[in-house]
């Protein structure tokens, strides 16, 4: 296993990210347990989660039961000190979504974020995170699949950021939070986030969590320059882009089971240039002996501007293979036909 600095932090974590979304929905509380054994022999100890999860699909049911099972697996182990733990805090919800976060009022306010972080520090069954994460902005911006900005449109209501980030601040001063971090950020996020820190003696977010794989490349246009120099780095989500990069869906095939059956809320994959793009990165990986899956995330692995790639499964069939992607070294020709494919097909699935 390879470790990265989180941010500027003294904390090192590994460079594959144990992901969790599908626990309490796909995969059981044994399979969870499961799973993070296996992690932790292969060398990662790294685990993000979420208040939000499981999501797929999502259920008020369900909500919380993610973090519920890491709970179990701390409770029964021991092994607390054994990991880094990244949990997150839902932002106000879209229309249609089913689930009410503190009985529908969570708008990233100083009193939801308490209330937040006690909630799943229960669930966890730990006194302490060591990254706490904003899961998206309480602002109007182009994320999960949305592309550009015409206008703003901020709910009245909506927190501002130093209220946000000042309320993570009182987190880290208790002892709740180690570090915090972004999620589905902009630059323009990510920058008023450390001027905050910079003005205002807030803390610095050390991490940002957005989508990033070969079908979406839109980080590097923006924010990779600021990961890079403001040791904010990317913990990138999706890197297989929701199971596409696999091919296991090329051909119009939806194996039972699968994300695309249980979870059809993601939409985001859905567009044109998906399935002739990913057509071309499992032809590529096939042509040079690869897996396409560890094809994707090498690929990922190697930006200077990651810090870690969260990977998910729902089979340990799946968890080795995506784990040992990090004995992959891609070729130069690997990384030339790459960026052919980009160029021909960018970024079809923002």
């Amino acid at each position: 296993m390879q470790f990265r600095k989180l941010g500027g932090t003294d904390i090192d974590v590994s460079l594959i990210c144990l992901g969790t979304m599908t626990w309490g929905s796909q995969n059981s509380e044994a399979e969870a347990h499961a799973q993070i054994d296996y992690a932790l022999e292969q060398g990662v100890n790294f685990l993000d989660t979420a208040e939000a999860y499981p999501v797929t699909p999502t259920s008020p049911e369900t909500q919380g039961r993610t973090e519920e099972y890491i709970g179990s697996w701390i409770a029964k182990t021991k092994r607390r000190g054994d990991i880094v733990l990244a949990t997150k805090v839902a932002g106000p919800l879209r229309p249609g979504d089913p689930r009410k976060f503190r009985g529908g009022d969570n708008r990233l306010h100083r009193r939801n974020i308490h209330q937040a972080i006690d909630d799943s520090l229960t669930r966890l069954r730990t006194d302490y995170v060591d990254l706490y994460q904003i899961h998206w902005p309480d602002r109007t911006v182009p994320f999960f699949g949305v592309r550009g900005l015409d206008r703003l449109a901020d709910h009245p209501d909506s927190a501002p950021i130093e209220e946000t980030l000042s309320a993570l601040d009182e987190l880290v001063k208790a002892g709740k939070v180690r570090h915090v971090g972004v999620s589905n950020e902009t630059p323009w996020g990510v920058g008023e986030y450390l001027r905050l820190a910079r003005d205002k003696g807030l803390p610095r977010i050390a991490s940002i969590q957005n989508a990033y794989s070969l079908l979406n490349r839109i980080f590097e246009i923006g924010l990779s320059e600021i990961a890079l120099r403001e040791q904010v780095g990317l913990l990138a989500y999706s890197p297989l882009a929701s199971g596409n990069l696999t091919g296991k869906y090329l051909g119009g095939v939806i194996p039972p089971g699968s994300r695309r059956e249980v979870a059809k809320q993601f939409v985001r994959y859905d567009t044109p240039g998906q399935v002739p793009a990913s057509a071309r990165y499992v032809a590529l990986a096939h042509a040079h002996g690869l897996d396409p899956a560890q094809l994707a995330l090498a690929y990922v692995n190697s930006r200077p501007f990651v810090t870690s790639t969260i990977i998910g499964a729902t089979s340990m069939e799946q968890l080795r293979t995506n784990i040992a992607s990090i004995d992959v070294t891609l070729s130069p020709e690997v990384l030339a036909e790459i960026e052919a494919i980009q160029h021909a097909i960018p970024d079809p699935c923002p």
